[in-house]
């Protein structure tokens, strides 16, 4: 795609949590640290929380990839709402074990057997519970019945729950004092601020070897900052979209036009849905009244609004289209070179 164009030598904000391009904000660094002291005790409950996109899987990845101990044997659940039992069968199918019989017992049995051999090696159990914000109460009861496994009153594993804001909440009720009692860590995660993303912007590019030299100016920074929120999925999502964009109209840089028309284009994916005024329009149940002024107003408005999306389709298809004829014609170019050379070597 955009990668040789602007001497790339890797997409630099895939989407898919990546270790190697972790930035570590003060804040990011200070929960970091957190989460190190509370894998280094060995027991507890570490928890993340934050709004969506802000990296929480990143930062507890990033942990993982940098651990000195080869001794912990990770196992990451991403969870729906999941009853006790079924959450119980998925820590023993991550953990691969081998679950003799089908009751609840069966499978705890099978569970601490499982550990109490990891002990036996000198290891333990860490297990990641990412979406933890969907689990059921007594779903994440039976997480801290998990943590009652010990030999030798040593704990033989530990749990990081990852979750959006309202993991807060369900940790907070008044029926869960002894799970709390049991967070040896934790920390809450934020959106970057503007310097922040500039910085973060800077350091993915440098990441994937960016040999362009101001790629986006400051004012282009402090837009992406206004577009995105600061939160880091969304800029990942957008500032790739900008390249592609960048790479098709062949710019040299990112200028905020550039920047203003891509977030137009991604309206919908930036914001989460078309626009609010067309929500309501679609989602308000009201008495049809074909007579009705305002009736015929309101349709208007939405036939606007899908008239504006499918331009805005058209608009993406063409640039698709401009953007493979474009690739078509570097490959041809590349198999002519070595042709050439093929011939020239005979």
């Amino acid at each position: 795609m955009y990668e040789s164009y602007y001497g790339f030598s890797e997409r630099p904000f895939q989407l898919s949590p990546d270790p190697r391009f972790f930035f570590a904000t003060n804040h990011h660094q200070r929960a970091l640290s957190y989460l190190q002291y509370g894998l280094d005790q060995g027991e507890g409950f570490i928890v993340i929380t934050g709004p969506i996109g802000t990296g929480k899987t990143t930062i507890a990845r990033n942990l993982l990839a940098n651990i000195a101990d080869e001794n912990i044997v990770a196992a990451q659940l991403v969870t729906t709402k999941l009853a006790p039992e079924e959450l119980l069968d998925l820590v023993a199918a991550e953990f691969k074990i081998t679950v003799t019989g089908s009751s609840k017992a069966d499978v705890l049995q099978s569970i601490e057997k499982f550990l109490i051999n990891l002990n036996k090696q000198g290891k333990r159990a860490l297990l990641l519970v990412d979406e933890a914000q969907n689990l059921p109460v007594e779903t994440v009861e039976e997480l801290r019945m998990l943590s009652n496994f010990q030999l030798d009153s040593k704990p033989l594993i530990q749990s990081f729950l990852l979750g959006q804001e309202e993991l807060k909440t369900i940790i907070s009720a008044p029926d869960m004092e002894q799970f709390r009692q049991r967070i040896i860590a934790s920390a809450h995660l934020k959106p970057l601020n503007a310097e922040e993303v500039k910085n973060y912007i800077n350091h993915r590019l440098a990441q994937a070897n960016c040999n362009k030299e101001a790629l986006f100016s400051d004012e282009a920074f402090q837009l992406i900052f206004e577009k995105t929120l600061g939160v880091p999925r969304k800029i990942n999502i957008f500032v790739d979209r900008l390249l592609l964009f960048g790479f098709l109209e062949e710019l040299t840089n990112i200028d905020c036009n550039a920047i203003n028309e891509v977030a137009k284009e991604m309206s919908v994916e930036l914001t989460g849905s078309l626009s609010s005024n067309a929500l309501e329009d679609i989602n308000t149940s009201q008495p049809l009244v074909i007579n009705s002024t305002e009736h015929v107003e309101n349709i208007k408005n939405v036939l606007r609004e899908v008239e504006e999306i499918l331009e805005s389709s058209i608009q993406q298809k063409v640039k698709m289209t401009r953007y493979v004829d474009k690739l078509l014609k570097q490959k041809n170019r590349e198999f002519a070179e070595l042709q050439s050379k093929t011939a020239e070597s005979d």
